[in-house]
């Protein structure tokens, strides 16, 4: 795919979202290379930072005189601040403009990184990473609503690229971790995100066209709305992390509270959006036709899904002994596998559709998942779990692009809407996924051998779960 001239095959599809706003970007639009690789770069520099800390944890410890349990939430805030701006980063892409409210997010994000590699205390530092996920959360709604606008017919084929990036993310984030801690420091971490952010703008200014009127339009903000949706998400995320702890169980009221005051939050959301003349997510994008299918597949095949291949390390090490460097590198495998299957896919996507891709993806995630609970078969276990590893990895990799563009195809005009929401659900899927597992684990004495069935089980949720794909709005050609 050449993204400079953009593409032109394939027949028009019929979605009801291609007359929406959007649908008119020109395909003249000047230095399309160099728009994409600023976008990219965004969202490799947000997806890196959320891995990146996972290999300065140690140093982040002893620099900081902290507790182990305090610095692991260095990790938590900034998954947890991420679920909470996105759907506030949406609605102020489509109140302020894509390109602006970018800028404002590369400067945010800049100016916390540098608070954050200059911390004292752990408590400082984490309030920073979460001020730096509302920087990184404004990336994906602004940087698709850029390639929405314009890149014309070839935004469905730009779009679909971007699962690659946070792929590539998640295997360079610990690598230059390691390096950073080994020849500099913790704070390097950090530190980096500066000129890079410096970098960006400059391009950015360069090389993004201003916002059109359309875009800038002010639209007032559903703050009432905000408010419910972060104690929902807030109240949820609280006591599913409680409930990862030995000492809790879901009768406790550890778990109960926050739970209950959760999902007081998020029904009094639910029917605030109704009545609500500007709501901060519209009901339609939630559960209008194909909308509820596209999220229920983003948070179980994207989010749950990837929560749960997390969790391999530990799995590694539990059941096979397999030493903390190797079962590390296993997920590598799948990776790698999502990077090169997803330029594929996204190159195919015009003639297979989106259903086609997704029911392969989600037979090969769940054959993926189900094949990790076996006893290795005449083979190493490294080797037996770097298989499976890749074969969810290639089913990622076949599915993430059609359900990203089955989304943004239903509505281009609310592409920054659409990405804010599919990436707050991938974020809960994937924080709800780790912490029942983690919860189910805590108290047994064999958590290898429990790991296992709660493989199984998965797998077969999964497979049950796949009739959901034939409610997906099917489309065929560019959008």
């Amino acid at each position: 795919m050449t993204i400079e001239n953009g593409a032109t095959s394939g027949a028009s599809g019929g979605g009801s979202g291609a007359a929406d706003a959007g649908d008119s970007a020109p395909d003249s639009t000047p230095h399309r290379a160099a728009i994409f690789s600023v976008v990219t770069m965004a969202l490799l520099m947000s997806s890196l930072d959320g891995t990146i800390v996972a290999t300065a944890l140690k140093s982040i410890q002893h620099g900081l005189h902290s507790s182990i349990n305090w610095t692991s939430w260095v990790i938590t805030a900034y998954a947890a601040g991420m679920a909470l701006a996105l759907s506030l980063a949406g609605k102020l892409t489509e109140r302020f403009g894509r390109r602006r409210f970018f800028l404002v997010s590369v400067a945010v994000f800049a100016v916390s990184s540098l608070c954050c590699g200059l911390a004292t205390n752990i408590y400082l530092l984490i309030g920073l990473r979460v001020l730096q996920a509302a920087g990184g959360a404004g990336f994906t709604p602004s940087a698709t609503g850029i390639v929405v606008e314009y890149f014309g017919t070839a935004r469905d084929r730009a779009v679909g690229l971007f699962g690659s990036i946070f792929s590539i993310g998640s295997i360079a984030g610990p690598i230059f971790g390691g390096l950073f801690v080994t020849y500099w420091s913790w704070r390097g971490i950090f530190f980096v995100n500066v000129p890079i952010s410096a970098l960006l703008t400059v391009l950015c200014v360069r090389y993004v066209p201003r916002d059109s009127d359309r875009t800038a339009e002010r639209k007032s903000l559903d703050l009432s709305g905000m408010l419910m949706l972060a104690v929902g998400l807030l109240g949820l995320m609280t006591g599913v992390s409680f409930l990862g702890q030995a000492s809790t169980h879901v009768w406790s009221p550890e778990f109960l509270a926050p739970v209950g005051v959760g999902v007081l939050g998020l029904v009094q959301f639910a029917r605030h959006i109704r009545r609500a003349a500007e709501p901060l997510i519209a009901p339609l994008l939630i559960t209008g036709k194909g909308f509820g299918a596209v999220n229920a597949v983003n948070i179980l095949y994207g989010g749950a899904v990837s929560g749960m291949m997390t969790l391999i390390p530990l799995y590694a090490i539990n059941r096979y002994r397999i030493s903390p460097l190797g079962s590390g590198t296993i997920l590598t495998a799948e990776s790698v596998a999502v990077i090169a299957i997803s330029g594929v896919a996204v190159m195919a996507l015009r003639r297979t559709g989106y259903r086609r891709p997704l029911y392969i993806g989600s037979a090969l995630i769940a054959t993926g998942i189900a094949l990790l609970a076996i006893h290795p078969p005449g083979m190493s276990a490294y080797v037996w779990l770097t298989i499976d590893a890749c074969i969810v990895g290639i089913g990622s990799g076949l599915s993430d692009p059609a359900s990203r563009n089955a989304g943004l195809q239903l509505a281009p005009g609310r592409a920054a809407a659409l990405a804010a929401l599919r990436s707050t659900g991938r974020q809960v899927g994937q924080i709800a996924a780790v912490s029942i597992t983690a919860a189910t684990l805590a108290a047994s004495r064999s958590p290898g051998e429990l790991q296992a069935k709660v493989y199984v089980v998965f797998a077969v949720l999964l497979t049950l779960c796949s009739p959901v794909i034939s409610r997906i709005s099917e489309h065929r050609g560019s959008w």
